[in-house]
């Protein structure tokens, strides 16, 4: 029986760690899954499971944990950082803006609230601590792992603050959620107003979207002028993809000149729609489909990789197969086919034609779901590569005793969000379908959260019972709730927020599922997600730095 006790005690042996990680992954992301009172901690159960694990005397070498641990890590932020890349800057713009001050005003209250605790407990909780506790008050775990590393750095040799963050945590998504309901009660939101008001923001933005329209040529103003010259004179951007002349039906271009009783078909802005109708004629019903010489208008997706990061008006695909692109779909979302736009993998591009120069525009381009389905494995180890070089850099400040660095958990990040929003420029094709990214992050989360519990379970109840958990169960608390009382009472009291969006903001400033789910759940709209999406970046960005630069500053 020497094989079972290898097996289940040998920290040396490759299959114990193996067999650990296993069990400790499987049993925490079932265990996970269980709600309570509708709120589930999801595969940050693994941490709570690996702690079990370690405090029964299940553990691995040392050396093999971290870099597991560091492993894991990277995996999990580069991921983060190639999706939220391509967001991060222009969720800056408009209304963005706000709300990503707001949460950057969460982030900032949330280490005010946790240092001002630990002046005041005077000596008896280490910064270390303050900030494991201060990220699980924020559920925060990429934030966690940073703070490791960056204490590797300090040669720290104290007690895991992987304990703070477990102490920390539970009640953290109990309070995030709690001060969400909270700020409806104190402000008495009417959940049936806040609707109609969000429903009259989605018209507005309706207005800038695509719309579709089939007019009869009856200006005698714009008689014999051509496209270019009637969008002169309209003054807006307008696609025109189909024309009939005298019964015929053909694909026009810029210098295509319109005449009286002429049929088009227009591709402009919701705001733009009457003043197109205005200038060039009666708005009619067509068949573009039955005509005598067949168009078909057909989604092509965009798989290759030498169109990636190629502007539109660069393929002349007008001039060389005489079709048109009315506009391109990017993530859900319709854009303007301009000249001066730049394709990317994914995009999905509007084509009108005839059928056969369809087909070769759609082999020109890719339109393979196979290859998209198909990981660029190149691109995410080039930007890992360049993420730990980039976090191995010291960076000296006047000052400061300790050079700066961005770390394993920085540099991968800056890269990623660096790669995934300008990488098409360096032709890196920066494409990973949802799964596979979601794959990879879990994958590197679990790893993580599996090798800090295992590590940290042999002190776990010691510090818990007989030490000073309670205490930071408290502080975390606090650490949570404070900021994001007084964030949200701006928010509604100055900015009028909509409370649907505000409830994705205190989620997304916190950068917590559970609270996003609650949220949705209680909206039943996408305002929440919306809010959500649009602190996340920015928000994962400063909760990785900034626990980095705490103990850096202040250690």
């Amino acid at each position: 029986m020497d094989w079972i006790e290898k097996l289940l005690w040998d920290p040396n042996s490759v299959a114990h760690i193996v067999f650990l990680y296993s069990f400790v992954i499987a049993c925490g992301v079932l265990l996970g899954k269980i709600k309570i009172f509708g709120v589930s901690l999801g595969v940050t159960f693994v941490l709570f499971t690996g702690i079990l694990m370690g405090h029964f005397g299940f553990t691995g070498d040392i050396h093999i944990l971290h870099f597991i641990r560091e492993f894991g890590l990277i995996l999990f932020v580069f991921c983060i950082g190639l999706q939220v890349g391509p967001s991060f800057f222009s969720s800056f713009k408009k209304g963005g803006m706000t709300l990503n001050l707001l949460a950057f005003g969460i982030v900032i209250l949330n280490i005010a609230v946790a240092l001002g605790l630990y002046f005041m407990a005077d000596g008896r909780v280490e910064l270390p601590m303050i900030v494991g506790i201060l990220y699980g008050a924020v559920t925060n775990t990429p934030g966690l792992g940073a703070a490791q590393e960056a204490l590797t750095q300090l040669n720290y040799s104290g007690p895991q603050i992987a304990l703070g963050y477990a102490c920390a945590y539970p009640l953290g998504v109990v309070g995030i959620i709690g001060s969400i309901i909270a700020i409806r009660y104190i402000f008495r939101v009417n959940l049936s107003k806040e609707e109609e008001a969000l429903q009259n923001q989605d018209n507005e933005i309706q207005k800038r979207k695509p719309h579709l329209l089939s007019l009869e040529v009856r200006n005698e103003a714009i008689a014999n002028k051509s496209i270019i010259q009637i969008k002169d004179l309209l003054g807006r951007p307008f696609v025109c993809s189909r024309i009939r002349h005298d019964g015929h039906v053909s694909i026009p271009n810029q210098k295509t000149v319109f005449h009286l009783g002429d049929e088009v078909f227009i591709v402009c802005s919701e705001e733009d729609t009457e003043a197109t109708i205005a200038l060039i004629g009666k708005e009619i019903k067509v068949d573009w489909e039955k005509q005598d010489m067949p168009m078909v208008s057909r989604r092509i997706l965009i798989t290759k990789s030498e169109i990636n990061g190629k502007k539109l008006g660069d393929l002349h695909l007008r001039g060389l197969y005489g079709v048109n692109i009315t506009r391109v779909n990017r993530s859900g979302v319709d854009l303007f086919a301009n000249p001066e736009l730049t394709l990317q993998m994914g995009d999905r591009v509007m084509v009108v034609g005839q059928q056969d120069t369809v087909e070769q525009v759609a082999h020109l381009l890719g339109n393979s779901l196979k290859r998209l389905d198909h990981p660029n494995i190149i691109t995410i180890f080039v930007g890992i590569f360049l993420g730990i070089l980039l976090g191995s850099i010291p960076l000296v400040f006047p000052g400061m005793p300790t050079p700066v660095k961005l770390g394993l958990a920085g540099g991968p990040l800056v890269v990623a969000i660096l790669i995934g929003r300008f990488g098409y420029k360096l032709h890196l094709v920066t494409y990973t379908t949802m799964s596979a990214n979601l794959m990879l992050r879990e994958i590197g989360i679990v790893l993580f959260l599996a090798s800090v519990g295992i590590e940290a379970g042999a002190n776990f109840v010691n510090t818990v019972v007989d030490g000073d958990g309670l205490m930071y169960v408290g502080y975390g608390f606090l650490i949570t709730i404070i900021p994001l009382l007084i964030i949200g009472t701006i928010g509604r009291l100055y900015y009028k927020i909509n409370y649907f969006t505000l409830m994705g903001l205190l989620a997304g400033s916190t950068t917590d599922p559970p609270a996003l789910a609650y949220a949705n759940q209680a909206a039943g709209n996408d305002a929440p997600a919306v809010g959500y999406s649009t602190v996340y970046p920015l928000t994962m960005f400063l909760r990785i730095i900034s626990g980095q630069l705490i103990l850096l500053l202040m250690m």
